[in-house]
């Protein structure tokens, strides 16, 4: 058996009353993807975080190679070549794609001065060695990126580093499966060259085809480590949570009422000529990759981004969405890809962000109804099942499914007549996400519309009635969802992205998987 490259053993770290890690050991060998897994909160994150310099152990070791060593901050971590993806982007957004690739070591003339020509150049070749042409331009600043297309940007910056160990906390959260794709290939290569590679994911069906060992955190403690091919994946769930889930992905059933929302030949700078209709109780999905726009899209029909032409109709009356106040009034609600930057206020309390839409329900003048506000809390607090000790604590403390239950949950005092859902699961884990589908099919039960954008194909097809197939800001065409596959889908939608791949061999299936893209 190959000596460890890392070690962590006895890692121990308490916040306050909370007990992130209570002697957690770990490690992972030259030449090897690692999978550590657990629900959010069973303390995977503090574990990288203290093997990258982020955060200091109050017990326990590290060694490197047999040596141990002292990892105080993230110089120490990056004089030891272990190099970090975090699930949360640490990108500057005030610069360009180019600036962050190569930050702290951008090309200059005469020393001193930045020599922009040579960074872009040099940032678009790295971009194209990697295999990540969505990424776009690299003299784009990276504020004006999707979410998705940034994620992209941070796994680029962390590969164009040569690295001992490299750690990835949910680096596919936000892409889709021809992206994922290229990231594994890249991923094998480095374990062909002997790095050693942690990988955290919630998506187990990637981990087994990934990972040569799995490690199963739970409450902060070691649950046992096997060889990636000696375990079923419901095993791994029932390790991971303690009890057996139902996670089906499946539709409900489909009563179609009235049409609730009419697009018609709608334009802005990323959207072109898009006309749908989505009717009371179903669920329209929108299967697009990475930069197609469907983000886009969600951001015009909520208000935030303009509109230059076309028509938007709420149950049959003409709208205008020039804020998402009135896209809001419209009866229109959106739960954004980033709840912690574009759907919560992170700095505030639970109670804060479900109670922030309806001030005009509990604030009248300059009387404030505690009661009423009280109300609204609990309801929530209630019907979504949020787990909270105290509903005015810090809902940066919550777990990620209990952020993601807020965000939705926040805008039912007052249900919309339409919920626009854009990468509802993302960076939820398995139990989370299995409650987070069954609340979207109550609410279709209960008669709304949800308009569901999704990298993970096996969801969207399977949860939603009708399937939208989205690419370069268009519609190209409109599917039963229970008459498509995800191989038919990306088959369509890689078609004009590159006309020589076998779509079978891009999305890891068996080579007698039929298909040359034409």
């Amino acid at each position: 058996m190959a000596r460890p490259l890392v070690s962590l053993r006895g890692l121990t770290k308490r916040f306050g009353g909370v007990t992130a890690l209570a002697g957690v050991d770990f490690d992972v060998r030259a030449g090897e993807i690692h999978a550590l897994l657990g629900e959010n909160g069973a303390g995977k994150s503090t574990l990288i975080k203290v093997l990258g310099g982020l955060v200091r152990p109050d017990a326990g070791t590290i060694a490197v190679e047999g040596r141990p060593v002292a990892v105080r901050d993230a110089a120490d971590a990056d004089r030891l070549d272990i190099r970090l993806i975090h699930q949360e982007l640490s990108l500057a957004p005030n610069l360009s794609v180019a600036e962050n690739l190569f930050l702290g070591r951008e090309p200059t003339r005469l020393g001193v001065l930045l020599d922009r020509r040579r960074l872009n150049a040099a940032a678009a070749a790295l971009v194209e060695e990697l295999g990540l042409p969505e990424i776009g331009p690299v003299e784009v600043r990276v504020d004006r990126l999707s979410v998705a297309r940034q994620q992209l940007v941070e796994i680029a910056r962390a590969l164009a580093v040569q690295a001992r160990v490299l750690v990835l906390d949910e680096p596919t959260a936000s892409l889709s499966q021809v992206e994922a794709e290229s990231l594994f290939t890249r991923l094998r290569r480095l374990r062909a060259q002997g790095v050693g590679i942690v990988y955290i994911s919630h998506r187990l069906e990637e981990v087994r085809r990934l990972a040569d060992r799995i490690t199963v955190l739970r409450d902060g403690r070691n649950v046992g480590t096997w060889d990636a091919a000696d375990i079923d994946p419901e095993e791994l769930v029932r390790l991971m949570i303690g009890r057996d889930i139902v996670d089906q992905v499946s539709r409900p059933a489909w009563n179609p009422g009235a049409v609730v929302l009419s697009v018609k030949d709608l334009h802005n700078e990323h959207i072109h000529g898009v006309s749908f209709v989505l009717r009371a109780g179903e669920i329209l999905g929108i299967a697009g990759l990475v930069g197609s726009g469907r983000t886009e899209l969600a951001r015009a029909l909520c208000g935030i981004d303009p509109i230059r032409s076309g028509e938007i109709a709420v149950r049959g009356r003409p709208v205008t969405l020039k804020s998402p106040a009135q896209a809001r009034a419209a009866g229109l609600a959106l739960v954004p890809e980033d709840r912690k930057r574009q759907g919560l206020v992170m700095t505030n309390s639970l109670a804060y962000n479900l109670a922030l839409p309806w001030t005009q329900d509990w604030i009248t003048g300059i009387w404030v109804d505690r009661r009423r506000r009280r109300s609204i809390v609990d309801r929530a607090v209630r019907s979504f099942a949020i787990k909270a000790e105290d509903p005015q604590g810090p809902i940066e403390a919550l777990s990620g499914g209990n952020q993601q239950k807020a965000v939705v949950g926040r805008w039912m005092e007052h249900p919309p007549s339409v919920l626009v859902l854009d990468e509802p699961t993302r960076g939820v884990d398995v139990g989370a996400r299995a409650e987070m589908l069954g609340i979207f099919r109550r609410l279709v039960e209960q008669g709304i519309a949800i308009l569901l954008i999704s990298s993970d194909l096996p969801e969207v097809i399977g949860l939603s009635h009708r399937l939208l197939l989205y690419r370069d800001g268009r519609i190209l065409r409109e599917v039963p969802s229970s008459a498509t596959s995800p191989l038919e889908v990306m088959t369509e939608l890689m078609r004009r992205y590159d006309p020589g791949q076998e779509v079978g061999q891009a999305l890891g299936l068996p080579d007698k998987t039929p298909g040359r893209i034409r």
